[in-house]
Parts: C-alpha cells; sequence; structure tokens
C-alpha cells in the first residue's frame, strides 16, 4: 500500500484507495479492504470534483483555535471517484450542487474545502 501524502499530512491532496481483488473505493486509508478484507490496495489521487449530499452551517465554535473561523460550512460530498467525504465548503453550497476542492488554511491546518464548479 503507498502512503502517498495527502491533506492529512500537510499536502494540497485528496487520496483513496482502490481494492484490486473486489474494486471496493474506500477514505480514509486503511490497511486492508473494508468490504472484503484484501490487503491488495492500490493509491490513487482524487480528481477533487463531486456533488454535495449534505451541507452543515456551524455556528458555534467546538474548540478554541475554531472560535475565529465561525460561522463555517461543512459539507458531505460524493466525489467522482465513488466515495464520500466530509469537509469544508462555501455558505451557498446547497444539496445536489456540483463542486471542484481547493485548499485552505483552517484552525492551522489545511483542509480541503469545495465550492461550486465553475
Amino acid at each position: 500500500m503507498s502512503e502517498s501524502a495527502d491533506w492529512t499530512r500537510g499536502t494540497a491532496a485528496i487520496r483513496y484507495q482502490r481494492c484490486a481483488c473486489c474494486a471496493h473505493v474506500q477514505y480514509f486509508r486503511r490497511d486492508f479492504c473494508a468490504a472484503c478484507g484484501s490487503l491488495a490496495l492500490t493509491d490513487h489521487a482524487a480528481s477533487g470534483e463531486g456533488t454535495i449530499y449534505a451541507t452543515s452551517l456551524v455556528c458555534r465554535a467546538a474548540t478554541p483555535e475554531t472560535r475565529a473561523q465561525v460561522p463555517y460550512n461543512i459539507v458531505l460530498v460524493d466525489m467522482r471517484e465513488g466515495f464520500r467525504m466530509m469537509a469544508h465548503g462555501d455558505h451557498d453550497l446547497a444539496i445536489g450542487d456540483v463542486v471542484a476542492a481547493c485548499f485552505k488554511d483552517f484552525a492551522g491546518g489545511l483542509v480541503p474545502h469545495f465550492g461550486k464548479a465553475k
């Protein structure tokens, strides 16, 4: 299994895995396929494109570090590659919007941030 850098390691990228045995797609990385248990996983870079599945505006800071960011939008995105991920998003996003990712600083870390695709 490749351990390529992604946003969780400070690199502006979204990575996912595909099982070589059953073709299951999974995100976040694991040591085995969550569907069949195989260890034969391949690492891939996501396009950053997807569709909004859900959105929620956060109006209360969860930590002192996030207080300056309130309000912020948390979105669930169905990615083009077949997995769903949680990320930050523009305030004007609605369910069904086609979106593209960029990366922004949030409370001292690099996070995926989605906006409407152009």
